[in-house]
């Protein structure tokens, strides 16, 4: 996958400065993997379970890679959090 690069004025259009929107983005991105985990195991529990011969040999379960390749092909998280904050997706506020 090749890289994308952003201009960083671009960037700091969304917000007050570049590190404010290096953390914002990187907490975007980790509630995006977050989610991607739980949906890539709620349908893995969904498969039936797998029959194992052997406790040496690992068979691959075909399911299982359909899933994982449809879950990679949306994107990496930090990818997706920075397209999200280029677009305006993103909220955020300051506690106090």
């Amino acid at each position: 996958m090749p890289l994308k690069p952003v201009d960083i004025k671009e960037i700091e259009k969304h917000t007050e400065s570049i590190y404010e929107a290096i953390i914002v983005t990187a907490k975007k991105a980790r509630q995006i993997n977050a989610e991607m985990r739980i949906e890539y195991n709620k349908r893995l529990a969904e498969l039936p379970p797998q029959v194992q011969l052997d406790e040496v040999e690992e068979v691959e379960n075909p399911d299982q890679i359909r899933i994982s390749k449809e879950i990679e092909a949306k994107g990496k998280p930090t990818e997706q959090a920075l397209e999200a904050l280029l677009k305006g997706e993103i909220v955020y506020r300051y506690t106090k």
